[in-house]
């Protein structure tokens, strides 16, 4: 068990890093940085990567809500869920803690959003807080639909980690403008820490929304894919 909230606690520590140093250290630097692009990209790499390097230890979740999604599919013990969020949180946590030191040496440094969700006044597209909950939902329970089905026994072997970044990059590309995409609560957890911001007191949305679209994601692989599939 050690092991696998080890392997948590790496995989979600660079996917904060990554991901959230992307945003914050590269996204607009100088001025023609990697842009919105870059981070959905930044993102989706450090899930490819990890899930390679440990998913074959703790099945490479680095998210709370897809941990959840899993334990209802029946492929995660409920007795290790809270461990398994304990990991991710402190590990996602780690990760803003290094990029914070890192960034906070630029002579102009000012935290800011740091790479953090909101909705509202604090949405990248000033987006409602109706929006952000319909797209945090929908987009993480489609997100739960393909680590299911990457990960099933029909599917192709060695692509899961692929399959499963590939989302995440299509994941930020759409939802950057709405929420600064989450679909993750460590990810926002960890960046809300940070923030300079009211982004600790949007964080409930960033907890409610990716666990409820992981529930019924998969409620949808179990009662309809699933099915198909055996």
């Amino acid at each position: 068990m050690s092991k696998k909230l080890a392997a948590e606690f790496f995989g979600t520590f660079w996917l904060v890093f990554g991901g959230c140093g992307t945003a914050v250290l590269a996204a607009g630097f100088p001025q023609l940085g990697v842009g919105f692009v870059g981070v959905a990209l930044a993102f989706g790499l450090t899930v490819v990567t990890m899930a390679y390097a440990v998913g074959g230890i703790s099945g490479g979740h680095f998210n709370p809500a897809i941990s959840f999604g899993v334990a209802i599919a029946g492929r995660l013990s409920w007795a290790e869920l809270i461990p398994y969020w304990v990991s991710q949180v402190v590990g996602g946590t780690a990760g803003a803690a290094v990029l914070y030191v890192i960034a906070s040496g630029a002579p102009d440094f000012v935290a800011g959003k740091f790479a953090s969700n909101g909705y509202g006044a604090l949405s990248p597209g000033h987006y409602s807080m109706l929006a952000a909950l319909v797209a945090e939902t929908t987009l993480t329970a489609a997100f739960l639909i393909v680590v299911l089905g990457s990960t099933s026994k029909t599917a192709p072997s060695g692509f899961a980690p692929l399959a499963i970044g590939l989302t995440l990059t299509v994941i930020h590309l759409i939802s950057i403008p709405v929420t600064n995409t989450s679909v993750n609560p460590a990810r926002s957890t960890a960046a809300a820490l940070f923030a300079q911001t009211d982004a600790l007191g949007q964080l409930w949305l960033f907890w409610v929304a990716p666990l409820a679209g992981a529930a019924l994601g998969a409620l949808i692989w179990k009662s309809l894919i699933e099915t198909k599939a055996a």
